[in-house]
């Protein structure tokens, strides 16, 4: 018995490092379980790949130019929802001051874009909206403006971007599935 438990010992080594001694392409897949046929994000690589494509900003009616910074995500697993609140600012020559700053938070399903190979945001939708500074119908006449530039914004915005070499595995390519937000990151399946 001593002398079995001592080849599984050595078996057990030797598959660790000649798993260590793999070539790097399967480092890329450390989000891959393929066992359970999924792919898992973190929270802290989705919000690093947000904060890449920020600042944004955009004008409305020639009159307004709305910007989003300094992005945060979070991920609601109750509602299946990512959200995204960032620092908005407003500026117009018609301002006094010409320029208002605030929050704005918006929430989204997530949708996955085959072409791209990205797990985008999905019809956002501005949840909260608050201005510093303003009150009365000024402000609610902004906060409107704000809350529609920020979900044109961040319409279409991608999570996560695949490489084509991510899933492809042997001579098996994945396609994803299902996307299920959970509190600390998205699981996508793999088909």
């Amino acid at each position: 018995m001593p002398l079995r438990s001592h080849f599984s010992r050595r078996r057990l080594l030797r598959a660790l490092l000649g798993a260590a001694a793999l070539p790097a392409p399967l480092a890329a897949l450390a989000g891959f379980n393929f066992f359970t046929s999924e792919y898992t994000a973190s929270r802290d690589e989705l919000q690093a790949q947000v904060a890449k494509r920020f600042p944004v900003q955009q004008r409305y009616a020639e009159i307004f130019t709305v910007a989003l910074r300094d992005p945060q995500l979070s991920l609601d697993a109750r509602n299946n929802r990512a959200a995204i609140t960032a620092v908005l600012s407003i500026a117009s020559p018609l301002l006094l001051p010409p320029s208002v700053e605030g929050l704005v938070s918006v929430s989204s399903a997530l949708k996955y874009d085959a072409t791209a190979r990205a797990v985008r945001l999905d019809r956002p939708q501005a949840d909260r909206i608050e201005l510093q500074g303003l009150g009365g119908r000024d402000a609610e006449r902004l906060q409107q403006i704000g809350a529609m530039v920020a979900q044109e914004l961040l319409r279409d915005q991608p999570l996560r971007t695949f490489k084509p070499e991510e899933l492809t595995v042997g001579r098996k390519t994945y396609e994803i599935g299902a996307i299920t937000v959970q509190d600390d990151g998205i699981t996508v399946e793999l088909k």
